[in-house]
């Protein structure tokens, strides 16, 4: 596999070569584009607009439009020029805990290697002392052209940075959306049972579980015209849930959720080896445990304001009940 970038990862005085690998690989049906009718291929080219003559990619320089309509042309080299570290330097300034983190600001995600065989070593060291300390590092970095603000973290023998995006890139939701619910507020029978829900279909993480289902189907789609033949369009979406059937909605829902939560276990139990009795929540180090574990096992406990607590709350408030 080849690198998309490669540089330094650096931690204070200590320096490390490495290379920056995509840890993901699209799996999306690619067509090519044709005129309705023919067979002949739509093509997009880098033309000239006032000779309509094609240029070459090497003749091409950027220009940011003022206010005018006038034009500051700026050639690729002065891009780099300006950059930060001139594109090799991963420096992390500061570690934080990772669940501090609003996945919202989470990008794309990268493996993070040493460059060479003789840099394994300050490698292993950062990472393993990353794995210990359950903190993860922030950085920045120029990649093609872009500052990018990563979090680099200790994955499974590997280091893993994801891009992150910066604060004023997200949007304010109560600028951008007319409809969020504002004086509305959720009732207590209707809240305990969507709790009930979310607890009748909680279950453990299992990601091979998980496909893309509408790759499959247009893989399908494209077998099936090579044949001549035609495929069950997909089902709609169910109708909106009416204001005054939600409990009632939210009932079935419950039930729903129990007996497939039933059969799904029976299912298992009958093909997979019975699996160690897990330890209960509360005999196990609070601090072992995720945030989402600590506001679940809250609930059960009934602690007053657990939705408004952070984690180190969270581990208090449990280890006072």
């Amino acid at each position: 596999m080849r690198p998309v970038w490669n540089g330094s990862l650096s931690l204070g005085l200590v320096t490390v070569p490495v290379r920056l690998y995509s840890a993901v690989e699209d799996h999306a049906v690619h067509f090519r584009q044709f005129q309705r009718g023919t067979e002949d291929r739509i093509r997009y080219r880098r033309v000239n607009e006032r000779t309509g003559k094609e240029v070459d990619y090497d003749d091409i320089v950027k220009g940011y439009e003022l206010d005018s309509g006038e034009y500051v042309v700026v050639e690729p080299e002065e891009l780099d020029e300006i950059a930060p570290g001139r594109s090799k330097s991963l420096d992390i300034e500061s570690f934080v805990e990772l669940d501090a983190i609003d996945p919202m600001f989470f990008d794309k995600t990268y493996w993070l290697a040493p460059a060479k065989a003789e840099f394994e070593r300050p490698y292993a060291l950062l990472l393993e002392a990353m794995r210990s300390s359950g903190r993860a590092g922030i950085a920045k970095f120029v990649m093609r052209g872009r500052e990018y603000l990563a979090l680099v973290r200790s994955g499974d023998g590997v280091m893993v940075l994801n891009t992150l995006h910066f604060a004023a890139d997200l949007r304010d939701p109560a600028e951008q959306l007319p409809d969020l619910p504002g004086k509305a507020q959720a009732r207590g029978k209707e809240l305990d049972m969507a709790l009930n829900l979310i607890d009748a279909m909680s279950d453990d993480w299992r990601p091979d579980e998980y496909h893309d289902t509408y790759t499959d189907r247009v893989r399908k789609l494209i077998a099936a015209k090579k044949k001549g033949e035609t495929i069950t369009p997909a089902t709609e979406p169910g109708e909106p849930t009416k204001v005054v059937d939600l409990f009632e909605a939210l009932s079935k829902s419950v039930e729903s959720g129990k007996a497939k939560k039933r059969s799904g276990s029976g299912a298992k139990a009958g093909t997979a080896k019975k699996a160690p009795a897990k330890k209960s929540p509360a005999a196990k180090d609070l601090s072992s445990l995720s945030k989402a574990d600590l506001e679940k096992l809250a609930r059960e406990r009934d602690i007053k304001g657990r939705s408004k607590m952070t984690r180190a709350g969270l581990e208090k408030a449990l280890k006072a009940s």
